[in-house]
């Protein structure tokens, strides 16, 4: 005691009220011996039966400082700040501070220790709640706010994974047909647009086929209009089985349709492929048991024939090679094998004459 100066006061505080201050302390006797450990750092640890009365390095890895000892910590933790980890699985790490308990000799070592910027992790492994933290504890209130900010992240990711999922849904529905759930006139623009760009690039070559059903008219007028809907998705489901993955199938009007087919493909398969649409769509649909007979006329163009591809013109040839089917008879596909070069007006030459027969109105 320094003369002149008046005495400290020594508090004396219950381990249990200890407690409930610090739950993560832990006293260690002069030997290095632990004589109770908080109600959290027990539960972290096992339990007291598992700590008190056992040596500290059984439990405790020194982290920092480097030249504390564990077979004897008191010379070198006393007064430190201090970084720790469990020995035990999951060897959650701990730091804190140590103060002497009266004279180290008698008293021993007080450690008021907490998780430090590991808490996320130890309140995961060890199934921690706030009970488990001293009321002035922010640590809990931080993990709290961090928590809600995780929830808002993940409820804002999913409200934007809804609206693209809807803009997507939008979208499509705004390039298909209602009916038959093709590709629209709209869609189909877009796609010539980059199949345009894509043999301006690399030279590939595409195709358009034209397609109006012959007698669809009668059908509506015979069977009524959903006879008409069930012919008209018939025709779509078969012109997708027709197709390949790479070609689009699109529906631009009433019982107008067209392909897209995309590749190097020569006049006698498309021919071959125009015939064999036709002859599919001339076996009856049957609607209410009632046969519905169609046909079709197909006006094809390929890309080959224009240097450079020319969307417009080719559809006005394919639209001319329709007519020009159905001016001779119906029911028949009439391929243009050349086409506009430079310029040049592309004739109406078909892959083979068609059968003489009077004009016939649609």
């Amino acid at each position: 005691m320094t003369p002149g100066l008046p005495q400290s006061p020594v508090a004396e505080v219950p381990v249990a009220a200890l407690g409930r201050l610090m739950p993560m302390f832990l006293w260690l006797g002069a030997q290095g011996d632990i004589r109770a450990v908080g109600p959290t750092l027990a539960k972290v640890c096992g339990g007291n039966a598992a700590l008190v009365g056992r040596p500290f390095g059984e439990h405790f890895l020194i982290a920092s400082p480097h030249q504390a000892s564990a077979a004897d910590p008191m010379p070198d933790l006393a007064g430190k700040r201090l970084h720790l980890a469990l020995r035990q699985k999951p060897g959650t790490g701990l730091r804190g501070l140590a103060v002497p308990v009266g004279p180290a000799a008698q008293g021993g070592v007080l450690f008021n220790l907490s998780f430090g910027v590991g808490i996320n992790e130890a309140v995961r492994d060890h199934g921690l709640t706030d009970t488990d933290f001293a009321p002035t504890e922010l640590a809990m209130e931080l993990l709290y706010l961090q928590e809600a900010k995780a929830a808002v992240m993940s409820e804002l990711l999913a409200l934007n994974a809804r609206l693209q999922a809807a803009q997507r849904a939008a979208e499509a529905q705004a390039l298909s047909d209602p009916l038959t759930g093709l590709a629209n006139r709209r869609a189909l623009e877009l796609e010539l647009a980059r199949t345009v760009a894509e043999a301006a690039r690399d030279g590939a070559g595409f195709a358009l086929a034209h397609i109006d059903l012959d007698h669809f008219k009668a059908v509506n007028d015979t069977h009524g209009h959903a006879a008409g809907d069930r012919v008209l998705v018939h025709t779509a489901n078969m012109l997708r089985a027709e197709a390949r993955r790479s070609d689009l199938v699109a529906r631009v009007g009433g019982d107008e349709f067209v392909l897209l087919l995309r590749g190097a493909i020569e006049p006698l398969a498309l021919q071959a492929l125009g015939e064999r649409v036709i002859a599919r769509l001339e076996v009856p649909v049957d609607f209410e048991g009632a046969p519905c007979r169609i046909s079709a006329s197909i006006g094809i163009a390929l890309s080959h024939c224009y240097d450079p591809p020319d969307v417009d013109r080719m559809a006005t040839d394919a639209d001319a090679a329709l007519y020009e089917a159905k001016r001779f008879g119906r029911g028949l596909c009439i391929v243009r094998s050349t086409g506009a070069r430079g310029g040049a007006p592309a004739p109406a030459v078909a892959t083979a004459p068609p059968p003489a027969a009077p004009p016939l109105s649609d």
